[in-house]
């Protein structure tokens, strides 16, 4: 009897996907990052493992680029201009200039370490420099993945920073992998010049195309609401057909700016930030939409990175990976962070602490290592066995310490409440918004009743959250300190003209 049939591998599949989120559900309570989970259950599930065989590195590679697509587009639609805009500086600073220092700084290191007598690494410099630029990104989704399990806010911009830093760094750390897999390949030296020249066109291609397709996705999305003379349409179905619309032009845009030479990973990110930025109909069953398929493709992927790897090849490689990881992890990313973030004022020594810890490797630097093996680099099994083993350190060691750290440097904004988690929405055509407050002694001063509030113009209180229940307000309801209003509030435009 055939075992490999499409029957028995989705029966695979789903077992291990299944096993997996019932597993990951244990790290809320212990800390580790849920995407981590996923990767040790893929390796337990591996060849050293239960035993099944993955070592197809060219179809891994396509599902990873699609994976990166998806989670890419979903950071970006998560970007918001106005939370950015105050940050938008030192985030595009450690996503280009950050990228550039850790690939050069921890390649040297490299170099150093492979000419070492007591090593087993024999790298040359462009070798060396090419490792380095496959990890050179950072990967925040376990960072607030932790986070947001445990209702955790950061000060100072702090969250909105590292968001654009982890969304934006990826394509920087795609181009310098393509372009030193394709030096070493002809065996040249790497010009500066010649450097520099490829990642303007990249990253001029890549923005430009991004930009275009969003505006011309927008305008597609109008023409989709204009079909059929503008006739009532099931909102549920509208809603679905607009996300698959715009996960089309996403694909379509990676596809188009990568064909003409630039950045398909950069496109991708900004088409989703003018997507995320415009008014969309439906817009929380979209997000919601994208989220689900986001952890998806990030499960998808770590599961299928995790069977790739075998875990007794790591083993000739793990010391000098302990000590590119301890590398990183101690000197590298801080000495990054510092370096880069010097010239900026604003940023305290506590800020650029953290920013230096959480500077976490995830799926994006084992995708990107793929790379060199398809190519057939020499080396390149040495290189993601090595990248593989930094990155479950990263996460093991880093995503463990996220919230310790925050609280050892007194980062966590307990006062923040997040607007969505009365799970309201609000059609876009409305001229209001929501927002919440969580009450403190200072806003029950003068009374703790609605009626004795000073609440700004045109606003009305809809709910209150008050240890896990929620109330329908009325002027005689007694505030506690703690509780959580939900507050619709018209738009400046709609106050000025009434």
């Amino acid at each position: 009897m055939e075992f490999i049939t499409s029957e028995n591998i989705l029966l695979v599949g789903s077992t291990i996907l299944i096993a997996g989120v019932l597993i990951g559900k244990s790290s809320y309570k212990i800390g580790l990052p849920l995407l981590l989970i996923f990767l040790l259950v893929g390796m337990g599930f591996g060849v050293d493992g239960v035993g099944i065989q993955f070592s197809d590195m060219n179809s891994a590679q396509f599902i990873g680029m699609i994976a990166l697509c998806v989670i890419l587009f979903s950071g970006g639609i998560s970007t918001k201009i106005s939370d950015i805009r105050p940050v938008i500086i030192p985030g595009l600073v450690l996503s280009t200039v950050g990228v550039l220092l850790t690939a050069f700084i921890t390649g040297l290191f490299i170099w150093w370490l492979s000419g070492m007598s007591w090593t087993n690494i024999h790298f040359a410099l462009l070798p060396s420099l090419l490792l380095a630029s496959t990890m050179s990104s950072t990967d925040s989704a376990s960072v607030f993945g932790i986070l947001g399990s445990q209702k955790v806010e950061l000060k100072h911009n702090l969250r909105p920073m590292l968001e654009l830093e982890s969304g934006s760094n990826d394509p920087m750390a795609y181009m310098l992998t393509v372009i030193l897999i394709e030096a070493v390949q002809l065996n040249e030296s790497l010009s500066p010049l010649n450097l520099c020249g490829q990642l303007v066109l990249q990253f001029g291609v890549g923005s430009t195309a991004g930009w275009l397709m969003g505006r011309i996705t927008l305008w597609l999305i109008g023409v989709y609401d204009r079909i059929g003379g503008g006739r009532a349409i099931d909102s549920g179905q509208a809603s679905a057909m607009i996300a698959i619309l715009m996960l089309g032009a996403m694909f379509f845009t990676f596809a188009i700016s990568t064909d003409l030479g630039g950045n398909g990973y950069l496109a991708v990110y900004i088409i989703g930030i003018v997507l995320g930025n415009a008014r969309i109909p439906a817009r929380r069953s979209i997000v919601r939409f994208v989220d689900s398929l986001t952890w998806l493709a990030q499960i998808v992927v770590f599961l299928m990175l995790g069977l790739l790897v075998n875990p007794s090849d790591m083993i000739d490689v793990a010391p000098v990976s302990l000590l590119i990881a301890a590398f990183m992890i101690l000197v590298g990313r801080p000495l990054c962070v510092f370096l880069s973030l010097a010239p900026l004022h604003g940023i305290s020594l506590r800020d650029k602490t953290f920013i230096s810890w959480v500077g976490l490797r995830g799926a994006v630097p084992i995708i990107f290592a793929s790379y060199p093996v398809v190519a057939e680099v020499e080396g390149a099994s040495q290189i993601f066995n090595i990248v593989f083993f930094v990155t479950l350190l990263s996460l093991l060691v880093q995503g463990t310490t996220v919230i310790p750290t925050a609280k050892a440097l007194d980062l966590i904004d307990n006062s923040a409440a997040s607007d969505d988690d009365f799970g309201v929405e609000l059609a876009e055509e409305l001229p209001t918004s929501l927002h919440t407050i969580t009450l403190s002694e200072q806003h029950l001063a003068d009374g703790d009743t609605l009626s004795r509030m000073s609440l700004p113009a045109g606003s009305l209180v809809m709910m209150i959250r008050r240890n896990g229940r929620y109330i329908v307000p009325n002027g005689s309801l007694r505030l506690e300190t703690g509780d959580v209003l939900l507050i619709i509030r018209e738009s400046d435009e709609a106050t000025q003209t009434t």
